[in-house]
């Protein structure tokens, strides 16, 4: 990517000192979002655009490049614009980040402070061991508080705020995205964070959509309560530019009544600090960039979109919910934050995707005691990750056993497992072609293929303007596993294969993706005979194997025959 520099400064008034930085991780024990901006900029995960660049028109698609242009997964970066412009040509400046807490698995891991091998049990500590919060007193989050007059007319408010219009074209509005939505219990006190959508609509309005369906926000269920105590308006603040550990858990989908905040704790190791908003009686982050304080009518409800949704269709207008705000609070150089949702791979569905895959694997192993799971893959591109789950099982496991493995991953989400597909350890999940080769070879329709009726019909275009709960959906459970031992695949073996990438190199042809599998392995169904016999040939000596074969000829057969020579031991 030549579009700008690599890393720069987190915002116009620069990042705080290496040193200080290390002082303030050391005091809290987690990365503020500027820190997690230096820890991607020292990987070469952050990219600095200092050019001008339209946030109405051009911000979102320079992003979404990287998703549909080729770029390999490892290849996408957080991308951090310095200079921010609107449709209108008005200068804005605060910078706005894309990408930044999860552009690729990378960057996701490093804002949870592991390597990916490490995030399944952070996760589970961090669910199992939460941490209360730090009530802290002052908090960067508000150096400067607006309140009254300085929320209304252009240019104020919301107005100011560079928030980029996510889907060009279709979008009707300026939407927050990476967004930690906080409400609370008003019975129970208990806070929820969920990431949310709201479309802006003037500088002191904004439209929330809280999903209502089964499986879907913790905020809608407080919005109920309060409109069932006869409230009026329901406090909400709206955090943007949360801390990492912070911002991970809203779009998590944690149970009732847990309190994503002590969650974010534990996977900091340590409290995590929050402040009491100025507006509305709710604890937000400390050190989140920008804070936004109002009031949701309980009453009334407001059009909002139409807007490019995760399940990637344009969600079409719908009455959601109006946010009258009441103060908007913010760090002296606040950076706005945006996730890249829609069509998926996104950022909003990796975000999912690292956090929601060990989850079902600690679900299939640990509370289901299914053992031969090695891993589940919740297929992301083009999906939402929601429809199709993949689980790998171990070779030979007990038909019954993949079975129970399908049922769980089913059962485990509301809103998950439409498609659920078993396969060994030899099929590539994240590759369409190998999991269909394993269907169209190892599935018998008959007898490998099973639906379960009544599952929610989740998150996806058809929820959209159904004035009553839509008709049940329901799940295909496949097993795509080998059921006998197969001959390998056709492919050459590896070592052929990288000699010959060797030799396209030298011949300056296009640059190889690899895509598993590339090469084939002597496993399954093959003797040790026929390796040997393969290596002469290899070799050009494969007229010593006809001089072998001459002396097996037999009378009385029918051609295509099978012949197996006497098993040997591999290396006999």
């Amino acid at each position: 990517m030549s579009a700008g520099r690599r890393g720069g400064p987190p915002g116009r008034g620069g990042s705080p000192p290496a040193k200080r930085g290390s002082a303030r991780r050391a005091a809290r024990g987690y990365r503020d979002l500027r820190e997690h901006l230096d820890e991607l900029r020292r990987r070469g995960l952050l990219l600095a655009i200092d050019r001008p660049i339209d946030k109405d028109a051009e911000l979102h698609p320079l992003v979404r490049w990287q998703y549909v242009g080729g770029v390999e997964e490892h290849e996408r970066r957080a991308f951090l614009f310095t200079n921010v412009v609107d449709g209108l040509g008005r200068k804005y400046r605060f910078p706005v980040v894309v990408g930044a807490y999860a552009g690729n698995r990378a960057i996701y891991c490093a804002g949870m402070g592991v390597e990916a091998k490490d995030v399944e049990p952070k996760w589970a500590c961090a669910i199992a061991g939460p941490v209360p919060p730090r009530v802290v007193t002052r908090a960067p989050c508000q150096d400067v508080v607006l309140t009254g007059a300085a929320l209304r007319g252009a240019g104020r408010g919301l107005d100011m705020l560079p928030i980029p219009v996510s889907t060009p074209g279709f979008d009707g509005a300026p939407t927050l995205t990476a967004t930690n939505v906080i409400t609370k219990d008003p019975e129970t006190g208990i806070h929820n964070h969920g990431t949310y959508r709201a479309g802006l609509k003037a500088p002191d309005r904004l439209v929330v959509r809280m999903a209502t369906r089964i499986g879907g926000a913790g905020g809608y269920r407080h919005y109920l309560k309060h409109r069932r105590r006869g409230d009026r308006a329901m406090p909400c603040a709206i955090a943007l530019g949360s801390p990492p550990c912070v911002a991970f858990v809203a779009p998590m989908k944690l149970p009732v009544d847990v309190d994503e905040i002590g969650v974010a704790g534990g996977v900091a190791g340590g409290p995590v600090n929050v402040v009491r908003a100025r507006t509305v009686d709710l604890l937000v982050p400390a050190e989140a960039e920008i804070v936004i304080e109002g009031l949701i009518d309980t009453e009334y409800l407001e059009p909002e979109g139409p807007f490019g949704e995760s399940h990637g269709h344009v969600a079409l207008e719908e009455f959601n919910m109006p946010m009258r705000v009441t103060a908007i609070t913010h760090r002296r150089d606040a950076i706005v934050a945006s996730y890249l949702s829609q069509v998926t791979p996104s950022e909003s569905s990796a975000i999912k995707r690292v956090s929601y895959e060990p989850m079902f694997l600690a679900h299939l192993r640990g509370t289901l005691g299914i053992r031969g799971v090695t891993r589940v893959t919740l297929h992301e591109r083009m999906t939402a990750l929601r429809r199709i789950a993949i689980v790998t099982v171990e070779k030979g496991m007990a038909r019954t056993e993949v079975w129970r493995a399908l049922y769980g991953v089913a059962s485990f989400r509301a809103d998950c497992g439409k498609i659920c597909v078993a396969v060994n350890e030899d099929i590539d999940p994240d590759n369409s072609d190998a999991l269909l080769w394993a269907m169209a070879f190892r599935m018998n329709p008959a007898a490998d293929l099973q639906v379960l009726p009544c599952r929610s019909p989740g998150h996806g275009p058809e929820r959209e303007h159904v004035p009553d709960e839509p008709e049940p959906d329901a799940s295909v459970l496949i097993d795509a596993t080998m059921k006998e031992e197969l001959p390998p695949l056709a492919l050459p073996k590896r070592e052929y294969m990288e000699r010959a990438r060797k030799v396209w190199e030298e011949l300056g042809l296009p640059r190889l993706r690899p895509q598993s599998p590339w090469f084939g392995t002597p496993e399954g169904d093959w003797l040790p005979q026929w390796d040997a016999a393969a290596k002469r040939a290899a070799e050009g000596r494969y007229l010593e194997n006809g001089k072998a074969s001459e002396k097996l000829r037999r009378k009385g057969l029918k051609p295509e025959t099978r012949y197996r020579p006497a098993e040997k031991k591999r290396g006999g």
